[in-house]
């Protein structure tokens, strides 16, 4: 586990140096199209059950509505399809990586009433970080249900080594590249 936050603190400090130009531009449209906040939190839950907020870049009006988002929700601003689609949303959980709530590889973090869903595999999910990218977001993420979603996590905790590790940070590469699964 030292390995893993080593590769971490290494893989997301250098992210955060060669993306800044990138997490400026972002925040800037953001801005630009709807205004503030230009970030959004919202509660998760990770390691040994801990509560932490998680940073995106926010791609939908502000306003009450479902927690989950789907094809054609018309909340999602313009800039925020595109961010969604290129998952640069995403991009401000490098800071989650660096204050040790998230790992760049692991289950995606979820909200306390995601936790039933996860059934016999309850307690297997709070032995891990979770992760800027996972098996489940390089396995089809939004067009998996959640029963699949469950076992790619179960599956990835278990089976946990560098190797699948390095696998997963490539194949997401290739997954942002060609926009699959994201809404």
């Amino acid at each position: 586990m030292l390995l893993k936050r080593c590769v971490d603190i290494a893989l997301s400090s250098l992210a955060v140096i060669l993306l800044s130009p990138v997490l400026a531009g972002v925040a800037l449209a953001v801005w630009l199209d709807s205004g503030s906040p230009v970030l959004f939190r919202q509660e998760r839950v990770g390691l040994g059950f801990r509560r932490f907020h998680i940073l995106k870049f926010r791609t939908m009006l502000v306003a009450d509505g479902p927690l989950v988002t789907v094809a054609g929700d018309h909340r999602i601003t313009r800039v925020g399809k595109l961010l969604r689609l290129a998952k640069l949303d995403e991009l401000p959980q490098l800071w989650n990586v660096l204050r040790g709530e998230m790992s760049m590889v692991g289950p995606r973090p979820i909200v306390a009433a995601e936790l039933s869903k996860y059934g016999a595999g309850f307690s297997l999910y709070s032995q891990a970080l979770p992760g800027l990218t996972g098996l489940w977001q390089v396995s089809g993420r939004n067009d998996l249900d959640y029963s699949r979603r469950v076992l790619l996590d179960c599956h990835y905790i278990r089976r946990w080594s560098v190797a699948l590790d390095l696998r997963i940070l490539l194949r997401t590469v290739r997954v942002v590249l060609l926009g699959h699964g994201a809404y």
